[in-house]
């Protein structure tokens, strides 16, 4: 009879095998909500997925979404093909997710608008962070495809506009699953190993899946942690990608990246005019303004009459030593009456006359504390032979010698009552010069009570 009862891990495998049979169940393809994400620290990704009559528990394992060009989120509606398998310790059926995409919009632009917004929550996109561009560069790297129109569109500019200024071309993948890892590495490069004080990493136009590995993560960050200004020119004027809000600077076009990158000498050499001209202008009115105060000069006083301004002078000088030489003596009496002065205070204060007063308060102050002493020596004396009197009168000794004495019971406590005394108890007498140890043999009560 008991052949008939299935341990709960047979009929798991027995369930587990009728699922695992069925066609049906080998491709589901399921559109629901995901609920309870968690994505382990292992890689797999554990989630339920809903809609408003069931539930069904469901995993996708690291190997699976890896590829995953958007992160799952609580409450994102999505398009997934899996199984439905046991998962045997638990006894529950759950779906094993292969593929997944998000249902109502496109899975490049749901991971673009989730890594924009990590990253601008990181503060990559911040101003603070931006370096400037410099305005004459001295070196400067194109990161771009060496076979394509965005890197001779750079170059032909350049030439054009600054043609003093070297190039290095680093080529790079610029579309494909290897773009954001050989962009990156450029970045590093150039940073590690050349000179240049400029970068333009850009390629030409294209659809968001040719333009996206300027969106990688590995790319932007590259770009932000670039110690070189970095110009980005992805695509067209309309193309946006994650590496121009990280950017230094972004330009629109290829073409209008080698304008922001460089000055126009054209531009430069009419500055250059413009300030030969000023220059010339500021000189030619400097001299002019020096021609006439030499003029001035010239038909000054000093010029004219030198022997009568040089008297002048001398006198000028005679009557301001006699004014210093009188000041000084002034100064010099003043400063001797302040000496005198100083003299007969410094007498007054003479410390020989002070040493004198206070030897003489210290002989008075001396004599009274002795005779201060003396008082309350006396006083403490006259008390204590008063206090002797008092003790030798309550001294239990002087009581004893006249024929008193003391009953101690045999643990050694004196005897008030004598109700507290039984027959036949031990005692002892304390008297004043001994004691004696005796036994109770009657007790006798006073009529007076002990008055």
């Amino acid at each position: 009879m008991n052949d008939r009862y299935l341990t709960v891990t047979a009929l798991t495998k027995y369930i587990k095998r009728k699922l695992s049979g069925d066609p049906h169940l080998k491709e589901v393809w399921l559109r629901g909500e995901i609920s309870n994400f968690k994505h382990h620290s292992r890689g797999h990704m554990y989630m339920s997925l809903k809609d408003n009559g069931a539930r069904i528990q469901s995993v996708m394992f690291a190997g699976n979404n890896k590829s995953l060009k958007f992160r799952p989120e609580n409450g994102m509606n999505v398009l997934i093909r899996g199984e439905i398998n046991v998962y045997e310790p638990m006894g529950q059926y759950q779906l094993y997710i292969q593929e997944m995409q998000p249902d109502g919009i496109g899975d490049l632009h749901l991971a673009f608008e989730q890594l924009k917004e990590k990253l601008e929550n990181e503060g990559l996109f911040k101003q603070e962070h931006k370096k400037s561009i410099p305005p004459y560069p001295k070196h400067i790297g194109v990161i771009t495809s060496p076979t394509g129109a965005a890197v001779r569109d750079i170059i032909t500019t350049i030439s054009r506009r600054y043609p003093i200024v070297p190039l290095t071309i680093l080529p790079v993948l610029v579309q494909g699953e290897r773009t954001a890892q050989s962009v990156s590495n450029a970045i590093q490069y150039a940073n590690e190993h050349l000179d240049c004080d400029l970068l333009i990493v850009g390629r030409g136009g294209g659809s968001i899946e040719d333009l996206w590995g300027f969106n990688e993560e590995r790319v932007v960050r590259s770009i932000f942690q670039s110690k070189i200004p970095i110009i980005s020119a992805v695509g067209h004027e309309t193309d946006t990608t994650i590496s121009d809000f990280v950017s230094d600077v972004r330009a629109a076009t290829p073409t209008g990246a080698g304008e922001l990158a460089v000055p126009s000498i054209v531009e430069l050499t009419e500055r250059i005019l413009s300030f030969n001209n000023r220059l010339q202008r500021a000189m030619h009115a400097r001299k002019s303004d020096a021609e006439q105060h030499l003029t001035r000069l010239r038909k000054s006083y000093a010029f004219k009459y030198p022997v009568q301004l040089l008297r002048q002078k001398e006198q000028d000088l005679d009557r301001t030593l006699e004014q210093l030489s009188k000041q000084m003596k002034n100064l010099y009496r003043y400063k001797e009456d302040q000496l005198i002065q100083l003299q007969k205070r410094l007498m007054q204060k003479h410390p020989e006359a002070q040493v004198k007063e206070n030897k003489t308060q210290l002989q008075s102050d001396t004599k009274q504390l002795h005779l201060n002493f003396q008082h309350q020596l006396e006083r403490k004396q006259e008390r204590f032979r008063f206090s002797l009197d008092k003790l030798t009168l309550l001294n239990p000794l002087d009581i004893m010698k006249r024929g008193y004495a003391i009953p101690f019971s045999e643990d050694g406590k004196v005897i008030k009552d004598a109700n507290k005394v039984h027959k036949g108890a031990p005692l002892s007498l304390k008297m004043h010069n001994g004691r004696l140890h005796c036994r109770v043999e009657e007790i006798e009560e006073d009529e007076y009570g002990g008055e």
